[in-house]
This record gives C-alpha cells, structure tokens and sequence, in this order.
C-alpha cells in the first residue's frame, strides 16, 4: 500500500477503527493496533457523560440500532491511557466532546498534554437527549473554533451526512478543522415484532451497510463542490472492496467500526487482507495537505 498520512500520523493502511464501545477499553485499543489497523479512534471522552441512560446495541439483519453516548471512563482515566498510548508510539485518535465548546476546547488542551498526536470532536452523537437538532453550523463552528484557539493538535469535526452538510462542513472548515469525518450514526428506529413499540424505547443512531451508499454519494459530492481537506469515511465498511469504494470517491482513509463487532480481531484481519489485495502501490488516494495546527 502507498504511505499514508492521517491528521499527522503515518499510517501503515487506510484502516482505521472507529469510535465505539469496542475501543472504550485500552487492552482492545493496543490488540486492534497490533491486528494491523492503521489507527483506532478511542470511545468518545467526555467531562460529564449523561447518566440514568439505557445504552445497549440492537443487531439487525443489516446493521445495528445503539443507545449509546459517551465513554463512561473518568477524564483522568483516559488522560492516563492516552500518555501511555504516546509513550508507545501508537497511532491514536482521542475522540472527544463536552458540554460547551470552552470546556471541549479544555479538554482537548489536556488531551495535547499526554503527547497524543490528533483528535476527533465527536460532536453529533444523535443519542443525547436534544439529538441533531442542535447539529448546525453555528454549533459545529463554535466548538471546533474554540477548540482550535487551545490546541494545536490536528482536528478532524465528526459529522454526520444529511441536511446542510455542505454548510456544516464550511463551518468546520471556517472553526480551523484539518479534516471531517463522514459519518457520524444517522437516525434509525426497528419495531418489536412482539410489542409493536419501537427497540430500545425510541429513535437511535443507526450504522452499517445500509449507510455506505448514502456516506459514498455524501463523499463525492463534496468533492465534486470543490472541498479540499482529507475527509474519513465512516459507514457501513465490512471488507476492502468497502475501503477501496471509499477512497475511489475521494476519501483518505476508511473507518471500520460496527463490522467488528462480530468476531472482532478476526474481521479486522481480513478487512485488511482484502483491503490489500485490492489497494496496491499503484493505487490513487487523496494527498493529505499539512495540518493547521501540526509543527515541525
């Protein structure tokens, strides 16, 4: 595979683990790096993670429904981690959000203190109590500018596709962003078959295959318009041909998250065999331009 770069780090391969229950924990963190991912996202830290939720996941034939939030592990729990994560050298991605874009814009100052090398501001996470219908541009400016002005760490602003993304996207851009996530979890809902109420008591954030066309059309659009920074794609990739779709449209690099959920190491490895296969030396990805905040 060609040399890659994601946010700042080298990356061995377009593969990366995305944010979830399966990488709230340090051991699963280092066994997927060593399994080969190119980097993991860690679950997304928070200074005051809701509390009194129900938070499971549903499967579904195609997918799966979640409840979930943020990682329930302390601040200082994860500060911990991720300097024993840069202590090792391991391509680490600490994703984080807050209340206010003042204290994200804390927290990520924290974060640069461990020696962690780029961040994720899961900032659309439909599961808090007000959802997306928060998810503006304004919003996404305000907490990406002011996390800009207290770090210098690469940032990628995790999205989620639909309506003004495009906007959503500006304003990310404008806020000092080095990079987008596409995508966030969009809405979803199932019905019991034996109670007729919706699974999980309401509408939440769905993910896998049935995503990947929408996140691919998202993708190609935005660079048809002309949008230059890296974006990492997120939606439903369950084996290389998934990645190299990815990168065909335009995307730098591919997150896998709820694939792994099934036999989860083991899915790794073929996503990456497969993704080998079919992402040779001679294969064209997007050039990553230098982050806004890197330094020599």
């Amino acid at each position: 595979m060609p040399d890659l770069a994601v946010l700042g780090l080298p990356i061995a391969n377009p593969v990366i683990v995305g944010s979830g229950l399966l990488t709230d924990q340090e051991r699963n963190i280092r066994r997927l790096i060593e399994r080969g991912a190119g980097a993991v996202v860690t679950k997304t830290i928070h200074p005051s993670p809701p509390t009194g939720l129900d938070e499971r996941i549903l499967r579904l034939p195609v997918g799966m429904l979640n409840s979930t939030t943020y990682s329930k592990r302390t601040v200082n729990h994860w500060l911990g981690v991720l300097r024993s994560f840069a202590e090792d050298g391991l391509p680490v991605i600490a994703s984080v959000h807050a209340d206010s874009p003042a204290e994200l814009a804390a927290l990520a100052k924290d974060v640069e203190a461990t020696g962690c090398r780029a961040l994720e501001l899961g900032i659309s996470c439909l599961n808090e109590e007000d959802g997306l219908d928060d998810d503006n541009p304004d919003r996404v400016y305000a907490y990406t500018a002011e996390t800009r002005g207290r770090t210098g760490l690469p940032i990628a602003v995790k999205l989620a596709i639909g309506e003004g993304l495009h906007d959503r996207v500006r304003a990310a851009i404008a806020g000092g962003a080095d990079a987008i996530t596409v995508s966030d979890t969009i809405a979803g809902a199932a019905v019991s078959p034996a109670t007729g109420d919706l699974e999980l008591g309401g509408v939440f954030g769905y993910s896998g295959p049935g995503i990947k066309p929408l996140v691919l059309a998202a993708i190609w659009q935005l660079r048809r318009r002309g949008f230059e920074l890296p974006i990492l794609a997120s939606g439903g990739v369950g084996g290389g041909r998934d990645v190299a779709d990815y990168l065909a449209v335009g995307a730098n690099a591919a997150q896998v998250y709820t694939a792994l959920h099934t036999d989860m190491y083991d899915t790794l490895q073929r996503i990456l065999a497969e993704t080998r296969d079919l992402v040779g030396p001679g294969s064209r990805t997007p050039a990553e331009p230098a982050p806004q905040g890197a330094t020599a």
